[in-house]
């Protein structure tokens, strides 16, 4: 049984910083998505859903959000073996640094992995949104007898230099790898992709940062072999190429990097699509995560068009559009929130507290009457008052500010932000 056979260890990344201002506060894992999950959810449910239940999340930066949603949400049964446990960067007599990269990471996290027993190990990445059933790539691993399996997706070129690009012979051995390709350099690593993805312009095949190890094959290139690499994609992957057998295993499905705030943007509004690349309603695919107590939604007179509504929220709004609500939000009257991601609150303010911040003039928590937010992504616990206007779009030049930052033309609202009445972006 594959439950019995392999540990999976989820890699938080480093500081986030393209997903910044999100990752200010917490870690890329822990960023809010879909309105009431977490980036690292996405990994997590996969590994549950193939039937692998021992899993390590490794982080160093801004981990307690992180740390306080993963105790919340995984916990397994007395009468199981599975867990999900956090492995923090931690200074030891041997190792005093921080994480310098991805197999840096994992090479620092051994001598906690090794405790349990398992044949083989699974390495993913925290901030991919995608379903995958990880059983059949592992029945490909075995069968072709791999030192190590990479699961691949075929790409366009526009996207082709941001990945690792490899080329693979009919058997699927994976014969040269490249890291992040110049554009000048990719008419040499097209590859047979299939037809369907040929007649898309997807011809290179990419590494999804998504690998199998056997046991033995990863403690050796980790503490003997190239005890000093730092990187998978950029060290271990191209010298293991000449002398193991490194697998392709092609997958077909959606698959999206979360590496920007653009991107970031996108997967979120993809959702609220009539028929989502990404499907949240999967009986046998779900997405899990922490299961709140949260009273049903309250609507009042709004025009709602193609959008996400989380559980918990006040709704009075005057019209919603191709936008994802979070949990606890609350909208007055007259708002309209058009191709914009609402993360919601981590709490309600009382109306003791609400009539509290009035007297000082500051805005309740959630949004106020009468605004207009486009293009735009509001961070949690955010006081925004009334008759504010925030449009983002292409006219708008990348600024940090002291409360909202621009990335590619998106507003993006910081955590905790008060904005008075009145305030246009």
């Amino acid at each position: 049984m594959i439950s019995k056979s392999v540990i999976a260890v989820i890699l938080g990344g480093g500081a986030g910083s393209r997903l910044y201002p999100l990752t200010s506060t917490r870690s890329k894992p822990a960023v809010p998505i879909g309105g009431k999950y977490r980036l690292v959810d996405i990994p997590i449910s996969n590994c549950i859903n193939s039937n692998i239940n021992r899993m390590f999340v490794l982080t160093q930066y801004n981990s307690a959000s992180l740390n306080k949603h993963i105790k919340n949400a995984y916990q397994f049964s007395a009468f199981s073996s599975g867990f999900v446990d956090i492995l923090a960067a931690e200074q030891t007599p041997d190792s005093l640094g921080w994480f310098q990269g991805t197999a840096d990471a994992v090479r620092q996290s051994l001598k906690h992995i090794q405790n349990n027993d398992f044949e083989y190990v699974l390495i993913l990445s925290g901030d991919q949104l995608y379903q995958m059933d990880f059983r059949e790539m592992f029945e490909n691993h075995i069968a072709k007898g791999a030192d190590i399996s990479i699961a691949t997706i075929p790409v366009g070129e526009r996207e082709a230099p941001e990945f690792g690009i490899l080329k693979a012979n009919d058997d699927n051995l994976i014969t040269s790898f490249i890291e992040k390709p110049a554009k000048e350099l990719l008419d040499q690593w097209e590859s047979d992709t299939g037809d369907e993805m040929q007649s898309q312009g997807r011809k290179y095949l990419a590494s999804m940062g998504i690998y199998i190890f056997n046991r033995k094959m990863l403690f050796d290139e980790l503490l003997i072999d190239k005890k000093d690499a730092t990187d998978f994609g950029k060290e271990i992957i191209p010298d293991s190429i000449s002398n193991k057998k490194v697998v392709s295993f092609q997958y077909d499905g959606y698959w999206t990097d979360i590496g920007n705030i653009y991107s970031f943007y996108e997967a979120n509004l993809a959702l609220t699509l009539e028929i989502p690349p990404f499907n949240l309603f999967d009986n046998n695919r779900a997405i899990f995560s922490r299961a709140r107590m949260l009273p049903p939604m309250k609507i009042g007179n709004t025009q709602v068009e193609h959008s996400i509504l989380a559980e918990g929220s006040i709704i009075d709004a005057s019209r919603i559009v191709s936008s994802v609500i979070g949990i606890r939000t609350r909208i007055g009257k007259g708002t309209e929130i058009i191709s914009s991601y609402i993360m919601g609150s981590d709490y309600y303010e009382t109306i003791p507290e609400m009539a509290h911040s009035l007297e000082r003039n500051i805005p309740k928590l959630g949004i106020g009457e009468n605004c207009r937010i486009e293009n735009a992504i509001i961070d949690k616990d955010c006081r925004i008052g009334n008759n504010v206007s925030i449009t983002g779009g292409a006219h708008l030049a990348d600024t940090d500010h002291a409360l909202y930052a621009v990335k590619d033309g998106i507003v993006v609202l910081k955590k905790r932000a008060i904005i008075p009445d009145g305030f246009v972006i």
